[in-house]
């Protein structure tokens, strides 16, 4: 992500929910009649309505795993209603009587766990989903909801929207960190990544843009149908229909990735030169951090003026307005950062957010720009009361901190006092190491910490306790 607001110069930058009262506290009558309206309520193993992340308790959920989504959703700009239908492939990771899904705000009209009718009922974000039948461990079931509403964001702990934003011409939709479950139910936390398919559609003349590939438009009595296809593992978060009024380009790189870029016309004059960078900045990272992940790439470059942000939206980052360079790289380094390579908890975001700075410093650096050490310099300038070390990047403390300065600029000055501790040779190793040993899948910063040291040979503890966890201004390195 990206932060108009608030950037670092040098870089671009609960509540609980409550429990049903237990059956022992109403009338027998009332407890049967509950029962039989939602076995839930009986024993048996449930999975739990979080994944235990510190920062978003309620994030994600227990027992079983998404494989894949397949989303059909028809929106209406004029009216912002959307009509959505999820289909959820998912394997169970323990024997379930019961599972969560995270669906805010949209009202569900039908609900199956393999096309037989299933219970279901709203606690908060949570859908509480009673299957017929038990699902027995390592099961694969289907889980299709019909759902329709109007889609708004939430608003995160630092004030800012997320999720679902309409704008004047269609949605900006960006859904970090929770904003997934404003137009789909999902397991909701980076730690549970699938394939997508998108199906989306829209008043002729609007233009809905997915992650992926296109597959497919069709236009029939004044509506136009967009197929998209992800295919390599997604988090929730990541997932976009962002619809609009835009110029579409469509071309192929020297690589073979293929590139669509979706621009208001109010942002293209602005845009395009930058996004004619896309092909060089991709091959430049290519270079340094090991093969691009995907098969497809490009921009969405709304008018959003009130959003604030760009986003690192899987395969194709979405801009709030036209992009300068360094936003370009900030989210295109993303997608080996963040995307790929995704957290497995948000305490540990500064491994997308640091990283995608550093690589800021870096292009400028290798692009006749300021060097890295010029960066890290003017930064370690400031003050010890400057909002630079107000905590440290490796914990920030809150999901209200996770997008704050010190988690992109003081990580990446992590990592360059990294570069500089153990030379360009072993710690470029360590950025293409991490890149692809955690490819499509997860990390954490403790992994990162032991992959330096081994790729580096040295012991690197006070140098990560000192930039990463220690609160305060750092001595000089």
């Amino acid at each position: 992500m990206f932060d108009h607001q608030s950037p670092p110069p040098g870089a671009h930058v609960t509540h609980l929910r409550r429990r049903p009262a237990l059956l022992a506290a109403v009338p027998l009558a009332v407890a049967a009649l509950l029962t039989a309206a939602d076995p839930a309520l009986a024993a048996g193993p449930v999975g739990t309505p979080g994944v235990g992340d510190p920062y978003f308790p309620l994030a994600g959920n227990g027992g079983y795993h998404v494989d894949h989504y397949g989303l059909t959703l028809r929106y209406d700009p004029a009216t912002r209603h959307l009509d959505g239908k999820a289909v959820l492939t998912a394997r169970a990771t323990r024997s379930l009587s019961r599972f969560d899904l995270d669906l805010n705000g949209l009202k569900v009209t039908a609900l199956t766990v393999d096309h037989v009718k299933a219970g279901h009922r709203r606690d908060g974000q949570e859908l509480v989903v009673t299957p017929r039948r038990a699902l027995r461990k390592g099961a694969r079931f289907q889980v299709t909801v019909t759902y329709s509403g109007t889609p708004g964001p939430v608003t995160d702990p630092d004030g800012s929207p997320d999720g679902w934003i309409p704008t004047d011409d269609g949605a900006f939709v960006a859904g970090e960190p929770q904003g997934a479950m404003t137009w789909f139910p999902a397991n909701n936390h980076p730690t549970d990544k699938s394939s997508y398919d998108f199906t989306i559609t829209v008043p002729e003349g609007r233009t809905a843009v997915a992650n992926g590939v296109l597959l497919g438009k069709r236009t029939a009595h004044g509506r136009t149908t967009y197929r998209w296809r992800q295919a390599e593992p997604m988090a929730a978060y990541l997932a976009t229909a962002t619809v609009g009024t835009f110029r579409v380009r469509q071309y192929t790189t020297r690589d073979g990735i293929r590139v669509y870029d979706a621009v208001d016309p109010r942002e293209a004059a602005a845009a395009e030169p930058v996004l004619a960078k896309l092909p060089s900045v991709l091959a430049w990272g290519s270079g340094l951090f090991g093969p691009y992940p995907y098969r497809a790439a490009g921009s969405i470059v709304d008018h959003a003026p009130d959003v604030g942000y760009a986003l690192e939206t899987q395969t194709r980052p979405v801009y709030d307005s036209a992009p300068d360079l360094s936003t370009l790289v900030h989210e295109s380094a993303h997608q080996w950062f963040g995307d790929s390579v995704s957290l497995t908890s948000w305490k540990d975001i500064w491994l997308n957010e640091g990283f995608a700075t550093y690589a800021e410093w870096l292009y400028d650096e290798q692009h006749g720009g300021a060097s890295a050490q010029a960066a890290f310099d003017a930064l370690y300038a400031r003050p010890a009361s400057d909002g630079l070390w107000e905590f440290p990047p490796g914990d920030p403390g809150s999901g209200a901190n996770i997008f704050g300065t010190p988690v992109y600029a003081r990580g990446a000055m992590a990592l360059h006092a990294l570069r500089t501790t153990v030379g360009d040779r072993a710690f470029f190793r360590v950025l293409r190491a991490w890149a692809s040993g955690h490819r499509n899948g997860h990390g954490t910063t403790a992994q990162f910490e032991r992959l330096a040291e081994k790729v580096s040979g040295k012991d690197l503890e006070n140098l990560f306790r000192t930039w990463l966890h220690a609160q305060g201004k750092p001595d000089r390195p």
